[in-house]
């Protein structure tokens, strides 16, 4: 393997590649961090490892011994989406910072719709003053789909905000002072009981449009959403016939199906609908170079890859 060089490759559009390969070199002065285009010939036929930033296939085949890729994302749907069939192993990123950034987030976007600010932002509109009535977060149930690392921050966080809260996962977990619920008929249960429900899946074929009519039904009436996962894990028609009709009181939605959101999305301009462009938890360059750094150490010190993607399963 090549130890001296170590490629970071983003999309070919990718505005801030230049911002990380300066803190991904600050990170690690002992390799030479590099952009393709400033490899030569016999580096290119020897690299076993690349960091990536959602990069174009086409790019990757230009290094024939590559063994593995280091995602600079926590998420890696798209990168899986497109390789497609490959033999390369993925790391993603798993940074606590960026759990703790989301974290925050949801603790945010939360106390929004806990404190009815949608409606109160609605009535400054047309000048009305008008209190309502005030409910104790100990009388409200917050649930998160997904109980990964993200998820298990937004809990703790939550907690200690003083909500009642519960979480899903697709096998059992346990944390303390969360109510845990999994598989299909635990879906339906803790749905049944939540006041504001959050979303930190990943995207894979089994949750796809997991909220759809037939789920975001289970919800009682006036509950909320916050989607911090995937614009697909929720059906984007069967969301806006349960807002039409009350049955969802209100969405924070921060990711979307196609992203930049088109100018012409009936998301704008929708009472029931705040849409943030992708920003809840980004990525913080200086902690996740760190943790890249390390890795790739490890791997050149050991051979050892770290823990990979299952492919199968998404993440």
């Amino acid at each position: 393997m090549n130890n001296s060089v170590i490629p970071f490759i983003a999309a070919p559009d990718y505005a801030h590649t230049d911002a990380w390969l300066s803190a991904l070199q600050v990170a690690m002065p002992e390799f030479r961090i590099a952009s393709v285009d400033a490899l030569t010939p016999e580096e290119k036929q020897t690299l076993t490892v690349a960091i990536v930033a959602n990069p174009d296939p086409a790019v990757l085949q230009q290094l024939p011994k590559l063994v593995w890729v280091h995602s600079v994302w926590a998420g890696v749907e798209r990168l899986l989406m497109d390789l497609g069939h490959t033999e390369l192993k993925i790391v993603r990123l798993i940074d606590p910072q960026l759990a703790d950034t989301m974290a925050e987030a949801v603790l945010a976007w939360t106390l929004y719709l806990h404190r009815d600010m949608p409606r109160y932002a609605r009535q400054q509109k047309v000048a009305q003053w008008l209190s309502h009535e005030y409910i104790p977060p100990q009388r409200k149930t917050v649930s998160l789909l997904g109980l990964g690392a993200l998820g298990k921050a937004a809990a703790a966080r939550l907690q200690l905000a003083g909500f009642q809260v519960c979480g899903w996962s697709r096998h059992p977990k346990a944390l303390d002072a969360i109510t845990c619920f999994h598989g299909e008929e635990g879906l339906i249960h803790m749905l049944n009981r939540t006041d504001i429900l959050i979303c930190l899946l990943p995207l894979t074929a089994e949750t796809r449009h997991l909220l759809n009519l037939k789920t975001l039904q289970q919800l009682p009436q006036r509950a909320s959403l916050i989607n911090f996962g995937r614009g697909l894990i929720v059906h984007d028609e069967n969301l806006r016939i349960m807002l039409d009709s009350n049955h969802i009181q209100h969405a924070v939605l921060d990711v979307f199906e196609h992203e930049p959101l088109p100018a012409d999305s009936w998301h704008w301009h929708h009472p029931g609908i705040t849409v943030l462009p992708h920003c809840s938890a980004p990525t913080d360059r200086q902690t996740a170079s760190a943790i890249v750094a390390a890795h790739l150490r490890s791997y050149m010190q050991s051979g050892a890859i770290p823990d990979s993607v299952n492919v199968a399963q998404g993440y």
